[in-house]
């Protein structure tokens, strides 16, 4: 048995203070680390030890592995936790931390290698007879190639790349412009390569094993969820156990997730996602060898700490077996995104928060009332876990739970949920009719929530600044950085609009810091809210046809096209790749002929 002392947490925000609490439990010290806007985080208060990272952007702080794993070296921790995101799934850090004999709260590094690279997955599925989505599996090379399994499966279909996540990098295609503009963008032999082609499932449910492995062999599903409301492919709201399976359905998600697992030798905590089609077909996804943002409503059903057990099959102990699960859970995720401007990442400051309390509520909190929501990291602030005796009182305790949450400073999707969990076809009033689409092509276009948008504030949202004191501890001379005024007595916080109300029972109504309201001349193409370039299609004197591609700017995991207004000349290019901008900053223009002349 392997002895586990000290964790270090390569994470922030809500799962680095869940992790932090389950190792407290069972008398393990924790270490944090932190970026510099972090330094006051209720992570680095949770652990025993808290040692900066020395930056405030995300390549610099959570996905530095040197620096990671040097300070884990430095201060003695026997294991590393990486959350998820940042560098939950880098075989290359895992790889590093094994090396060094640290232990890593995850599967092998080779693991991640087979399992972490779509292409490679869906190998790995057909070798062991699991039924990945009808596609091509082997990297793009050419439109040709495209093109030639379109003529076989039909429109629409989707490119994804093989190392996207998080609802990133994929691409559906419905038409032949459609193609157009996905290789305008991909343009280099390597980005092309990076994507394969699959048919896309128009109408499915997306449902997933929460499933563990340990060092003996032994394998169970946990339990099963449901992640079907989505938007922009990512996961909005969570249920576990995946209600209103067919028959025979559970039995074939557990010996798929099974089989998967014991041929790549898959030994710790990780997810098998699928795709349910209403005919009954059941279609692999991918393995995500890490934790999930959503674990904890299995954890709900089943009474398993998913991170104890981690922490566990590490030390080379036997995986408890799951009892049955009791009642059901839902969760949802508290981001800081505007449900005015189709849930737009925005930034801004919690103020006056009101967390649901009673029975059936769990809270994962990242982040304090009075601190900022960081643009640079992921728009996640909390999860909100409800759990019941069964979907229906689990649903009634969601009404009330949401009911009671309330926000200043930022935005959040929380009005939205509440109409989600009052949807008929949500709650299963002659059968559960939701898909991976259902958000974004029947449940949206029913709700107008423009009325929740309120003026921006003068108060600026911008970090507090931070001071630097040379002191003497202990006879050395060490230097101390605090927010500045941290000593100075506190002062009133300025008076706040009041919060604009959806109906009299609805309390859960929010504000939000907004850039200016710049939308550019005829012709401008106006960022619309602060992101960073990670694509740039045309130049200065490029010749543009109307919705031909121009950048693509993404924050906080959503990537957003900027599409030309009109056709004529690109002029005032402002940006290039790697910029950041802010909302309101004139991109382009786009010039008539009248104009150039």
């Amino acid at each position: 048995m392997r002895t586990i002392n000290r964790i270090l947490v390569a994470n922030r925000g809500e799962i680095a203070l869940r992790v932090c609490r389950t190792a407290t439990d069972m008398g393990i010290a924790t270490i944090a680390v932190y970026a510099d806007q972090d330094m006051a985080a209720p992570h680095t208060r949770e652990a025993d030890e808290a040692l900066s990272l020395g930056g405030d952007d995300a390549a610099s702080t959570y996905l530095n592995g040197e620096k990671i794993l040097a300070i884990a070296l430095e201060t003695g921790a026997d294991a590393i936790h990486p959350g998820y995101g940042f560098l939950s799934e880098n075989s290359e850090f895992a790889r590093a931390v094994e090396d060094a004999g640290i232990a890593w709260l995850g599967p092998a590094s080779s693991v991640i290698d087979a399992l972490g690279d779509k292409i490679n997955a869906r190998r790995i599925a057909e070798a062991c007879g699991v039924s990945p989505v009808p596609g091509v599996s082997e990297p793009v090379t050419s439109r040709e190639e495209v093109e030639a399994f379109i003529e076989s499966a039909g429109y629409p279909v989707v490119l994804k790349r093989a190392d996207g996540g998080g609802g990133r990098g994929i691409s559906i295609i419905r038409s032949a412009s459609d193609l157009d503009l996905f290789f305008a963008r991909h343009t280099d032999a390597a980005d092309l390569g990076a994507h394969f082609v699959e048919r896309f499932v128009e109408v499915a449910r997306h449902v997933e094993t929460q499933s563990a492995r340990d060092s003996l062999g032994n394998f169970h599903v946990i339990s099963t969820r449901d992640c079907s409301v989505q938007r922009r492919n990512q996961k909005l709201v969570e249920e576990a156990p995946a209600p209103f399976l067919p028959e025979g359905a559970h039995e074939t998600l557990v010996n798929a997730s099974r089989a998967l697992f014991e041929h790549v030798n898959y030994v710790g905590v990780g997810t098998v996602e699928f795709l349910l089609e209403p005919d009954g077909n059941i279609w692999f996804l991918e393995v995500n060898p890490r934790l999930q943002v959503e674990h904890p409503v299995s954890e709900e059903v089943t009474g398993i700490d998913l991170v104890r057990e981690q922490i566990r099959i590490a030390q080379g102990l036997e995986l408890t077996t799951p009892p049955e699960p009791r009642g059901h859970s839902f969760e949802f995720r508290v981001t800081s995104e505007d449900p005015s401007k189709d849930l737009t990442p925005t930034a801004g400051r919690l103020d006056e928060v009101h967390w649901p309390l009673g029975p059936g509520i769990r809270l994962e909190l990242g982040i304090d009332q009075g601190d900022s929501v960081q643009t640079a990291f992921d728009s996640m602030i909390a999860k909100i876990i409800v759990t019941g005796a069964d979907r229906e009182q689990a649903l009634a305790r969601s009404r009330r739970a949401l009911a009671e949450f309330s926000v200043q400073g930022v935005a959040t999707p929380v009005p939205v949920y509440q109409d989600i969990i009052n949807d008929p076809d949500f709650c299963g009033v002659g059968g559960f009719n939701v898909s991976t689409r259902w958000f974004e092509t029947t449940f949206m276009p029913q709700h107008d929530y423009s009325d929740l948008a309120v003026p921006a504030e003068a108060s600026s949202t911008a970090d507090l600044p931070r001071q630097t004191y040379i002191i003497e501890l202990d006879g050395r001379r060490v230097s101390l950085t605090l927010p500045a005024g941290m000593f100075n007595a506190p002062s009133a916080a300025p008076p706040r609009p009041p919060q604009p109300l959806r109906s009299a029972s609805r309390r859960a109504a929010t504000s939000t810091h907004q850039a200016g309201s710049h939308q550019g001349a005829p012709g401008d193409i106006v960022a619309p809210m602060q992101a960073i370039v990670v694509a740039l299609a045309v130049a200065d004197g490029d010749q543009v046809e109307e919705g031909q591609l121009v950048a693509v700017l993404e924050a906080m995991k959503m990537e957003k096209p900027l599409l030309a207004p009109r056709a004529g000349t690109v002029t005032s290019l402002s940006i290039k790749q790697g910029d950041t901008v802010t909302a309101g900053t004139r991109i382009a223009h786009i010039a008539t002929e009248e104009e150039a002349q």
